[in-house]
């Protein structure tokens, strides 16, 4: 098993991704942590190479999970997997959600990924690239462009779930794990 789970921010995409690696002992692939470098270093940016060969290299694995929308990645990984997730869920969800997220992470001042410094601020909550705007601002746009990714033929060879509510990711993440108990 190959998965690829697509949302908007906040919506929970790796904290599913991580339910689902456990469950069916996949390796877990965060692409925030392969983008994100020292100082907020968005290597997907400055460094696209750099970006895309950590992804390369990661994706090696038999059997692995990604969590993230970056565009330079879906090209890379959906080619070779076999499920795409998208978590759909309404804004008001996925906006709690991110503040949450938020408040938590910059509450406890915790590396977001170690090694970078990188650390959750709350002074930078009203920035544009903070992950609560960009969640409000890239809501919409997200959902028309996974819309159209799912219509898409050229990826016809994946098991496609589009999950509008969290207790279907629930059901979801146990129907994965009784399958891949029965893979070879």
């Amino acid at each position: 098993m190959r998965a690829v789970v697509i949302g908007s921010s906040g919506a929970g995409k790796s904290t599913f991704a991580a339910r689902l690696a456990a469950a069916c002992d996949l390796t877990r692939i965060e692409l925030d942590a392969l983008n994100w470098g020292p100082n907020w270093t968005n290597r997907s940016a400055v460094e696209p190479g750099d970006f895309e060969r950590r992804v390369d290299e990661a994706i090696r694995a038999e059997r692995w999970v990604t969590d993230g929308n970056y565009r330079a990645a879906l090209g890379r990984t959906l080619p070779k997997a076999t499920h795409l997730i998208w978590l759909d869920y309404p804004r008001r969800l996925v906006m709690a959600r991110v503040i949450r997220r938020s408040f938590v992470r910059a509450a406890g001042g915790r590396e977001l990924w170690p090694g970078t410094g990188n650390r959750e601020d709350f002074r930078r909550w009203l920035d544009r690239e903070h992950p609560i705007r960009w969640a409000w601002d890239t809501f919409q746009r997200r959902r028309l462009q996974y819309q159209a990714l799912f219509a898409d033929p050229r990826l016809a060879h994946l098991e496609k779930h589009r999950i509008s509510r969290p207790h279907q990711a629930e059901r979801l993440i146990a129907k994965m794990a009784a399958d891949a108990c029965l893979e070879p």
